[in-house]
């Protein structure tokens, strides 16, 4: 995963994949903690995580409401980890947006506090505002209202009695929604 610009020298008949840039993950983070977050806050990188996956699993977050999933693509994939659902380009994202002044990252004992700073709150409301987010910023309010008030070991716990082949099941380090 680069900085998009470190991508001019890739050859012109290589596909680029919005999941091989960093602005990518960042844009979406920065609309997560904007949308999801309370106060554009959110506590603990396990909320940050569950949050992020029923936002990049439209259909599981379908399921868990009682609806049918549609079939709807995941752009980045994300690994089970030792709590979950977890994307190990997460710590690489939130250094290059807390580098850039878009987001505070402080510790309250062993928990990760993440908050848009004013640069951040500036760029979500830029980002909310564009015709390329608007799908993903609807279905950011819908998991919001959804889940914002629970904690980030509510949604492991969902997640894991919800989807337990698709994700719990699932050996260290596979790709959820992959072959096993």
């Amino acid at each position: 995963m680069k900085a998009l610009r470190h991508h001019a020298s890739r050859p012109a008949g290589r596909a680029l994949l919005a999941d091989d840039v960093v602005e990518f993950h960042a844009g979406r983070l920065v609309l997560l903690l904007f949308i999801c977050g309370q106060n554009s806050k959110i506590r603990g990188l396990t909320k940050m995580a569950k949050l992020d996956f029923f936002i990049r699993y439209p259909d599981f977050f379908a399921l868990v409401n009682g609806q049918d999933g549609r079939g709807a693509p995941v752009e980045a994939a994300m690994v089970r980890h030792h709590y979950g659902p977890w994307d190990k380009r997460y710590y690489h994202v939130l250094a290059f947006l807390e580098a850039r002044d878009l987001i505070k990252v402080t510790r309250s004992g062993k928990a990760v506090h993440l908050a848009l700073t004013k640069s951040g709150k500036v760029a979500a409301k830029a980002l909310v505002g564009t015709e390329a987010f608007a799908e993903l910023v609807a279905h950011m309010r819908v998991v919001a209202a959804a889940f914002s008030g629970r904690t980030g070991t509510e949604l492991k716990t969902l997640i894991y009695a919800t989807f337990g082949e698709d994700v719990s099941d699932r050996p260290l380090g596979h790709i959820i929604g992959g072959e096993s």
